[in-house]
């Protein structure tokens, strides 16, 4: 069993065009012999955003704090705390926090796909 705080995992940061004031970690996942899904915790700051981008893996997504939008089935769609999101393989998809607080979610990916 692993039990540990989000936070105590180091965040790796993604500020380009591409993704605006991201941090990811990776909280179980292959190093933890997680042989069948990642679980990976993301924070997005206000008006920062991850890419708009599409591969062959599911999504499975619990916003746990703060607002935002999320691209899906080509329109941006509200999302907020206690909104679980599936986002079907081959699909084009982004997060962005148009909020003034911490837009925070835990995602899973199948084992398979890249950690982060």
């Amino acid at each position: 069993m692993k039990l540990i705080n989000y936070k105590s995992v180091a965040p790796t940061h993604f500020n380009n065009e591409a993704a605006k004031e991201v941090a990811g970690r990776v909280v179980a996942g292959k190093a933890d012999g997680a042989n069948n899904f990642c679980m990976r915790i993301f924070e997005i700051a206000p008006s920062g955003f991850t890419p708009k981008h599409s591969h062959s893996w599911e999504h499975e997504i619990f916003v746990h704090a703060g607002t935002g939008e999320v691209y899906g089935n080509g329109k941006w769609n509200p999302i907020e705390k206690g909104n679980v999101i599936f986002m079907p393989p081959d699909e084009e998809h982004q997060i962005r926090n148009t909020g003034k607080e911490l837009l925070l979610f835990a995602c899973l990916i199948p084992s398979t796909a890249p950690e982060l």
